[in-house]
């Protein structure tokens, strides 16, 4: 699947849209064509545009800085994203860029997560087979926004999404578009801390480092 805007780029919203099998895909994919048709969304298609896995970062750091909400919308592989939704994170949120030590090109921008699970809800629990709440996963994503100065806002998460019913998945995609069309009039967000500072001392780089935050 080819990258295309929704509408002007850099116009308030950016979409990454990370699959790595689209014709497999029964929800990421309607998900998609949705935040295509919302007016002014900036979507990326990550497998489309980086099949190599070279990831463009100076064109990425454009589009994330003309962004006010930064959508990561995939599903979840083994309890977290997949491969070149990481990768991005590693390549692009750059020490100097993203965090640290004048990092703050993302300060004050919000940061939403829209996944789904092939497991139903119910299998996220400390009695069933995926052994905790899916809350227990969130964290790097949660922290990941902490770091850069985001606001991490509560997740859109559609669970089961191989059993869900035709009905219970255009649902889902009409709510995401809903909420994309709405953004930043969502009720909620008023009740939402501001941005964290998570100050990382310089002497935790080295000067001139653009390493990702763990050591390589």
């Amino acid at each position: 699947m080819d990258d295309k805007t929704g509408g002007a780029r850099g116009a308030g919203i950016y979409v990454l849209a990370t699959h790595p099998n689209w014709r497999e895909s029964r929800v990421n994919r309607q998900l998609l064509t949705a935040a295509r048709s919302v007016e002014g969304v900036d979507t990326q298609d990550l497998y489309g545009s980086y099949p190599d896995y070279f990831v463009d970062v100076q064109a990425e750091q454009a589009r994330l800085a003309a962004a006010r909400l930064v959508v990561l919308m995939h599903p979840i592989q083994w309890y977290s994203m997949p491969a070149l939704q990481k990768l991005w994170l590693d390549e692009v949120l750059t020490w100097g860029w993203a965090y640290g030590q004048n990092g703050q090109a993302l300060r004050g921008k919000d940061l939403w997560l829209v996944a789904t699970t092939g497991g139903p809800e119910d299998s996220y629990h400390p009695r069933s087979y995926n052994r905790y709440f899916f809350d227990a996963f969130l964290p790097p994503y949660e922290q990941t926004a902490a770091l850069c100065g985001m606001r991490f806002l509560p997740p859109l998460i559609l669970h089961g999404a191989h059993s869900a019913s035709q009905q219970e998945v255009e649902a889902h995609v009409e709510t995401f578009r809903q909420r994309l069309q709405s953004y930043p009039h969502w009720p909620e967000l008023d009740d939402l801390d501001q941005c964290p500072l998570c100050a990382v001392p310089a002497s935790d780089r080295p000067s001139g480092s653009a390493a990702p935050t763990e050591a390589r």
